[in-house]
């Protein structure tokens, strides 16, 4: 879609709802469908639709609160991969080195604090600073020397593995020690806690809305009926009570000695993540700007728009989100090792961004379509085990269900041109 200039928009410029109720809203939306304009729907209904096998297959398993937190840190780290991701794509670009990179942050981390007695602040601001470093380069040589960025991050993905040989040693292990470090993966907030929290998801979601209305009343701009924005926050709350009433819920068994309930830190962590990438996406001019380079950077370059710098900014994101993404694998299994980042890390991330609504080509795509896509990823990657032990056939079906997502998001894009939206 397009202004009255041809300046290429993002979906958050144009308010689709003028006032009308919840008659009025589904009907637009179901008319964006349509057109070609599918959002996360597919991964919803995958989310759904997998659940229901994987329940009925194996439901006392899958559909256990121990198996329900065990889900959310298995998906944890690459759905934050694969809100990186997100920026790259929407320009149209693609980063093969995001996993590697992220490995490299998280061995930084490990041998600072296991091998030199660093603190965990002064460590994880070196690895942070470590992704920035390697996103600049990646885009000094894509967005200054107009190199493609296949091949760019195709030899920083291989380099990037040596560097992590060279760091802890071919066949080596860093374990990881430090308490703050390993309690992002590994402990639960309490119960009241997490109560706490989802009440400061919904008021926070119902808030934001409000004030997005009131401020658009003030413009003279039309906005959203209040009863589409009540069951925007109902449904909200609906999910969140519902995740933080099975987390909360005893893991162990009755037998056990042990209490394991609550829900886990790296949530509020990912969330906060979610709010903030999304506010910059969608309510700043850099956002829009990237939305704009990534639908047509030649018309963004004429309209004033500096693509360098664009494309820069997004390449270091992603890599310092990829180093995030380390270091939450780091928390996950004790330790780094040659192959933490390598493996699938970086196609189940690109699976997410891409199952969820990110698309290929660049223009469209959103923060949140990293978590509903990454749940798709997680709810497969946990869910195949249970039904398969053959490691082929869980291969395969991952390959498809990426093969089918970009299948949908080139469809959608045919039809959003052919229906002029």
């Amino acid at each position: 879609m397009s202004t009255a200039t041809g300046a290429p928009v993002s979906q958050f410029d144009v308010q689709d709802d003028t006032g009308g109720g919840l008659g009025q809203a589904s009907r637009e939306y179901l008319n964006r469908v349509r057109g070609g304009d599918l959002g996360a729907l597919p991964a919803v209904i995958g989310a759904i639709v997998l659940v229901i096998v994987f329940g009925i297959s194996q439901g006392d398993v899958f559909l256990s609160a121990n198996n329900f937190a065990n889900l959310i840190n298995q998906g944890a780290a690459i759905t934050v991969l694969a809100m990186g991701l997100v920026f790259v794509l929407l320009l149209g670009e693609i980063d093969l080195s995001a996993g590697f990179a992220a490995g490299v942050g998280a061995a930084i981390l490990g041998t600072r604090m296991t091998e030199h007695g660093w603190s965990w602040l002064p460590a994880v601001l070196l690895a942070l600073f470590t992704g920035v470093l390697i996103g600049l380069s990646i885009a000094l040589l894509v967005a200054r020397l107009g190199i493609p960025s296949f091949v760019v991050t195709l030899a920083f993905f291989l380099a990037l593995q040596g560097l992590l040989l060279l760091i802890i040693g071919e066949g080596g292990t860093v374990p990881i020690r430090n308490d703050a470090v390993l309690t992002i993966m590994n402990k639960n907030m309490p119960v009241a806690l997490g109560w706490l929290f989802a009440l400061v998801v919904i008021g926070g979601y119902a808030a934001t809305n409000l004030l997005s209305i009131r401020k658009r009343k003030k413009a003279g701009l039309p906005t959203q009926a209040m009863s589409v924005v009540g069951a925007k926050v109902a449904g909200l709350a609906v999910v969140v009570l519902l995740f933080v009433y099975f987390l909360n819920k005893e893991r162990q068994r009755e037998t056990a000695t042990i209490v394991i309930q609550g829900v886990p830190w790296v949530v509020p962590l990912v969330a906060a993540l979610v709010v903030g990438l999304t506010f910059m996406l969608s309510r700043t001019a850099f956002g829009r700007h990237i939305y704009a380079v990534g639908g047509n950077s030649e018309a963004a370059r004429r309209a004033g728009i500096n693509v360098a710098n664009i494309k820069t900014a997004c390449f270091i994101l992603c890599s310092t989100l990829a180093v995030v993404a380390g270091i939450l694998i780091a928390s996950r299994d004790n330790s780094v090792s040659p192959t933490t980042g390598g493996a699938q890390t970086l196609l189940y991330a690109v699976g997410a961004a891409v199952i969820g609504g990110t698309s290929l080509f660049g223009g469209r795509g959103r923060v949140v379509d990293a978590v509903t896509g990454g749940l798709v990823i997680a709810i497969i990657a946990n869910g195949l085990p249970l039904v398969t032990d053959k490691a082929g056939t869980q291969f395969i079906i991952n390959g498809l269900v990426l093969l089918l997502a970009a299948s949908v998001d080139a469809i959608s894009r045919r039809r959003a041109a052919a229906t002029g939206r």
